[in-house]
C-alpha cells in the first residue's frame, strides 16, 4: 500500500476521532447546561428555535452572571426578610391584590441586596436562572398574575397562587450559603402561610396533611403567626 493511501487513511481516521470528541463535548455541554438551568433550558430552547442557539444564549447568561459582586445575607438581615415577608402575607387576607403588589417589590429589594439587577423582567430573570433556574417557572407565573392583578384581571385565588409563587423564589434568595435546609420554624410555617389565603378563596383548609406539629402550630398563635414563611450553576 503507498504511502498516500496511508496517509489519507491516518487522515480519516484523526477526522474521525476528532468529530467522535466534539460530539462527546457538545453532549457533555448539553448535560450541563440542562442541569444548571433546569426547566429554563427547555424554555430557552423553545424561545430560540435550535440548540445551537439556545445553549449560545444560556452561556452568554452564565458570563454575564460571572461579572455579578454577588453577596450572601447575613443572618439578621435574613430574618428581618423573614418577618417582612410574614406581614405582607398577613394582609392577603383583607388586601389580596396589595400584597401580591408588596410581594413582588420585597422579592426585587432582596434581589437587589443580593447583587442581582433589579430592573427589567427579563434583565432580572436572565441573571437569576444561572443559579435560580428551577425556580424561574415560579417567578414567571407569579409575574403574570401580578400584571393581571394591575388590570383587576385576577381572582383570589390566582392572587393566593401569586404569593406561592413569590414565595418559592424569596425563600431561595434567602437560603443559608452551603444548603437550602430551613429550621423548624421555616417548615412549620410553609404549610400554615396558604391557609388564611385558601380560607379566603373560598376553599377549606386540608386537615391533618400539612399541618406544623402542636408546638409549633401553639407558637405561631402567641406569637401572631411570626413562623409564617412564604412563596438557581
Amino acid at each position: 500500500m503507498s504511502t498516500a493511501i496511508w496517509v489519507v487513511i491516518a487522515i480519516a481516521v484523526i477526522a474521525a476521532l476528532a468529530a467522535v470528541g466534539y460530539l462527546a463535548w457538545t453532549r457533555s455541554r448539553t448535560a450541563r447546561l440542562r442541569r444548571r438551568f433546569g426547566p429554563e433550558y427547555d424554555r430557552t430552547l423553545e424561545k430560540e428555535g435550535g440548540r445551537t442557539a439556545a445553549e449560545r444564549e444560556l452561556r452568554s447568561r452564565e458570563r454575564r452572571h460571572e461579572e455579578l459582586e454577588l453577596r450572601e445575607l447575613d443572618p439578621h438581615r435574613r430574618e428581618q426578610y423573614h418577618e417582612q415577608w410574614v406581614r405582607v402575607q398577613e394582609r392577603f387576607v383583607d388586601t389580596p391584590e396589595a400584597a401580591v403588589e408588596q410581594a413582588d417589590g420585597l422579592v426585587t429589594v432582596v434581589m437587589g441586596e443580593r447583587g442581582y439587577p433589579t430592573h427589567g423582567f427579563e434583565e432580572k430573570v436572565a441573571h437569576l436562572s444561572v443559579e435560580h433556574g428551577r425556580t424561574m417557572d415560579h417567578y414567571r407565573s407569579a409575574h403574570a398574575i401580578s400584571r393581571r392583578a394591575a388590570s383587576k384581571e385576577a381572582s383570589t385565588e390566582d392572587l393566593r397562587q401569586a404569593m406561592v409563587h413569590y414565595r418559592a423564589l424569596f425563600e431561595e434568595l434567602l437560603s443559608a450559603p452551603g444548603g437550602r435546609e430551613r429550621d423548624g420554624r421555616e417548615r412549620a410555617g410553609r404549610h400554615a402561610a396558604d391557609e388564611p389565603a385558601r380560607e379566603t378563596a373560598g376553599e377549606p383548609a386540608d386537615e391533618g396533611a400539612g399541618q406544623a406539629p402542636p408546638a409549633a402550630t401553639a407558637t405561631g398563635r402567641a406569637a401572631g403567626h411570626r413562623d409564617d414563611e412564604t412563596p438557581r450553576s
